[in-house]
């Protein structure tokens, strides 16, 4: 049959449902227990044996078997599975003559259905309610996917998530553990002394990471804004205001591609502490991410795509100059000219550099592509050139660099963090070289915050800043080989309707 035609029959038996005076869509069901409950509460009741204290449950029917006067259903609720034993004479005695008759006609796979009974073991060994009263409570009008073969479909997975919900019980595991992985970090961090400020999505003026933006239009203040493409500016301004620990777990919005890690749509984390630099940083990362680990999963041990991760702190600490002389053999310290350093790295087999016009921007291009890949157990990489880091504060001991880690694990960055620039002359500076950039051309650029440079210029402390993305350690913790597995509603292209499609 197809979708159609399964749902014109579905709609008659809703309207057959009215007809008999039921409501097939009802408005609340008051269940005392839930699957997981009853299968840890009764795991040690014997075959044969009956409990008779009365349970209400309610759920999703993934399976129905009707074998004259008896029937057995499985059904799925939040927390997991547990077999429906309905017979027919029990039903009879509490609902009327034609409850067993109703059940076989009407209920279908999908259906959402609230039951009341009393638990028992079967002969088979089955832990299940023995159905005294039932209730269809959402007449699903669609079907689920086949059993045998569930939704394999992986476009349609992702854009059909609620489905995919319903049929992978592995989809919702990763899920409740992404709400205990957010809980865990802000419980951590709320430990610490450190507090939550949300800050402004709609800004006139992108800031706080080089990328492409969103714009959107507001027609009452008749201006563009952006979508924030970071929330680091207006959470510096609450520092310079007076708040000592903030931060801010959100969505954040870049106009850029699509791939397994990059959603132009996700979340990360902010937290900036006043009176802290990177090294401090460094410490509260590797606290938070095992602080998380531990709590959700139980083990700093885990496994991601069949490679073993150990988490357990102290994590490696090396420069990016050291790991790419490692590498490469090239030491970008003793190249004088770009074109020096170009014609190395070339003939290292380094590629796509016509566009690196400083020795810095060559040594980023030269970790990217020979180093990254290499970093699979947890390292911080340390020490970056200021050219490609704007908000940092210049390094206290080597010139032409500036305070900066970020982390790497399984060959993606995981963490970024800076000792924050709090010279407001040298912030106009690099903001004003990254405002001709954007003049030039260069769609990651942005102009010139006008308001931030005010609010330095009132004096912010020495400041550490870390963001940590939160759907990549998500797919750390959950073992997800795809950002889109790691987010419930990833950005999708519009699917092309085929009139022809059938379930």
């Amino acid at each position: 049959m197809s979708s159609d035609e399964i749902r014109a029959a579905r709609l008659q038996k809703a309207e057959q449902l009215r007809q008999l005076g039921l409501n097939p869509y009802a408005y609340r069901w008051q269940s005392t227990h839930h699957a997981a409950d009853l299968q840890e509460k009764f795991a040690d009741l014997s075959r044969g044996e009956e409990v008779q204290t009365e349970v209400a449950i309610a759920g999703r029917i993934m399976t129905r078997r009707f074998m004259g006067k008896l029937a057995f259903c499985t059904l799925q609720d939040e927390t997991g599975k547990i077999q429906l034993y309905l017979e027919k004479q029990r039903l009879t005695q509490n609902m009327g003559e034609e409850a067993f008759k109703r059940l076989d006609h009407l209920l279908d796979i999908g259906d959402i259905f609230g039951v009341r009974g009393t638990v028992r073991r079967t002969d088979k060994g089955e832990l299940s309610i023995y159905v005294s009263h039932y209730e269809i409570l959402t007449k699903a009008l669609l079907p689920l996917p086949d059993k045998w073969h569930g939704l394999t479909d992986i476009e349609k997975r992702y854009r059909q998530r609620y489905v995919d919900l319903i049929v992978n019980p592995d989809v919702r595991e990763t899920f409740r553990r992404r709400a205990l992985i957010t809980a865990a970090i802000r419980r951590y961090l709320d430990q610490q002394g450190f507090i939550e400020i949300e800050t402004p999505v709609l800004q006139p003026e992108a800031g706080g990471a080089e990328a492409r933006p969103f714009v959107t239009y507001h027609n009452t203040l008749e201006m563009e804004f952006y979508l924030r493409i970071a929330t680091e500016l207006h959470l510096k301004r609450l520092i310079v205001g007076g708040f000592e620990k903030v931060f801010e777990l959100g969505r954040i919005f870049r106009n850029e591609g699509i791939s397994t890690r990059h959603n132009p749509e996700f979340t990360t984390i902010e937290i900036y502490q006043a009176y802290a630099d990177y090294n401090d940083m460094m410490a509260l990362t590797e606290a938070l991410i095992t602080y998380a680990a531990q709590q959700v999963l139980g083990t700093l041990q885990i496994t991601y795509q069949g490679t073993p991760i150990d988490l357990t702190p102290p994590w490696r600490r090396i420069t990016m100059y050291d790991l790419v002389q490692e590498q490469t053999g090239l030491d970008f310290r003793q190249f004088q000219t770009v074109d020096e350093a170009k014609a190395a790295a070339t003939a290292a087999g380094l590629h796509d550099l016509d566009a690196c016009q400083t020795i810095g921007k060559i040594l980023n291009e030269a970790f990217e592509q020979k180093v990254e890949p290499t970093l699979v157990q947890p390292t911080f990489v340390l020490d970056y050139p200021v050219e490609i880091s704007p908000l940092a504060k210049p390094h206290r001991s080597q010139p032409g660099l500036v305070e900066r880690f970020e982390l790497f694990i399984v060959g993606r960055e995981t963490a970024n963090s800076f000792s924050e620039l709090t010279d407001p002359i040298d912030q106009r500076q690099r903001l004003e070289a990254q405002s001709a950039r954007k003049a030039a051309g260069d769609l990651e650029a942005h102009g010139v915050d006008e308001d931030f440079l005010t609010a330095l210029e009132h004096g912010m402390p020495p400041t550490g800043g870390l963001g940590i993305g939160i759907d990549r350690l998500v797919m750390l913790l959950t073992d997800c080989a795809s950002i889109r597995d790691a987010i419930a509603f990833p950005l999708l292209k519009p699917e092309k309707s085929d009139p022809g499609d059938s379930v």
